[in-house]
């Protein structure tokens, strides 16, 4: 039996029961493929079912403001993902008439879906034979065949999406990209994959010579950063001041606390970091360290402090992004994540 086949033949008895299968509407795809970029299925999924019922078409998409996006996707990361998806939605709202286009060439074109994210939606909306090639599929074939080209070098990337085009079955697509996909997550996993039971063994090249620990190979990762990030919780009764992330970095346009970033560990001791907070705060400010947490994110740790301040005075000039908002509004705002678990631990206790 052929790859092909016994791939397809495999996905038939062990496929996972998942709501945007069995469709053919481009919308419910996109969406569910936009959010598992970078996200587990499990973690992924009440993401999906809280975005399709808040918004169950893409017009309904469209008409959302950024801030509904972004609070609803609160915790999922990557939020330039949220934020051009409602950016597609407009576009799609106005260009195609609120009706999401299914060829190829028409995705590409669209803000935040690449060339995996555009063959996926083709193949799985309309059956057009387009290959997808995401980490599972690297996997899978970087075993079987015995490539060890780095899948993230160009070269590794144009022999990847050579064989991927090769292999891809032209009677049913669709079903073929699906299963590939769903053999490398399930069955060829990253580590500790089921040889034993695998329909493939007798043929793969890794497993015959014990490469699976070694294959797929990747370039070294971009270094990581470290960063510091020190918060302060001002309030006034029911209120408390907030600020925009508008710059292009780390969860922009959420809302946090204000906050000054330093290049190592500040404490209140540190005559320069009391100085700066003196800057923003007034000359007679008082500061009280309140909890210290460590955040991951893919390419930097951040260790962020968090500080209550009392006798403050804002100094909007520098603080031009701060505003007063109620603990009501404030709950409703997108937020990152940390701030999140930060509110429910201070304010539980």
């Amino acid at each position: 039996m052929s790859f092909q086949k016994e791939i397809i033949k495999w996905y038939s008895s062990h496929k996972r029961t998942l709501p945007w299968r069995d469709t053919q509407d481009a919308y419910v795809i996109w969406l569910s493929e936009i959010i598992l970029q970078q996200t587990r299925v499990e973690q992924g999924l009440p993401y999906f079912n809280r975005f399709l019922e808040a918004y169950p078409t893409v017009a309904d998409f469209a008409a959302a403001t950024e801030t509904q996006i972004l609070k609803l996707w609160q915790g999922l990361g990557y939020y330039s993902r949220g934020r051009n998806m409602l950016f597609t939605a407009q576009q799609i709202a106005s260009l195609y008439n609120n009706v999401f286009p299914v060829k190829y060439s028409e995705l590409i074109k669209l803000k935040g879906i690449g060339e995996y994210t555009a063959a996926a939606i083709s193949s799985f909306s309309s059956g057009e034979p387009q290959a997808v090639l995401d980490g599972n599929v690297f996997r899978v074939l970087a075993r079987y065949f015995g490539i060890n080209t780095p899948i993230n070098s160009t070269e590794g990337k144009k022999q990847f999406t050579d064989l991927a085009r090769s292999m891809l079955s032209q009677e049913d697509p669709a079903t073929y990209n699906q299963a590939i996909m769903e053999f490398g997550a399930l069955q060829c996993k990253p580590k500790s994959p089921d040889c034993a039971v695998c329909p493939l063994q007798l043929s793969c090249y890794a497993k015959n010579n014990n490469l699976i620990p070694v294959l797929p190979v990747k370039l070294k990762k971009l270094k990581v950063k470290t960063r510091y990030i020190n918060y302060f919780l001002c309030k006034d009764d029911d209120r408390i001041l907030v600020n925009q992330r508008t710059d292009s970095d780390i969860w922009q346009n959420l809302y946090d606390l204000p906050r000054i970033e330093t290049p190592a560990e500040a404490s209140l001791n540190d005559e320069d970091f009391f100085k700066l907070i003196k800057q923003n705060f007034g000359a007679n400010v008082n500061a009280q360290p309140i909890m210290q947490m460590k955040h991951l994110l893919t390419h930097q740790i951040i260790y962020v402090q968090f500080f209550a301040l009392d006798n403050y005075i804002i100094n909007f000039n520098i603080s031009a992004e701060a505003k007063w908002v109620s603990w009501a509004d404030f709950d409703q705002l997108p937020q990152p994540k940390v701030l999140t678990k930060f509110i429910n631990l201070y304010f539980n206790e």
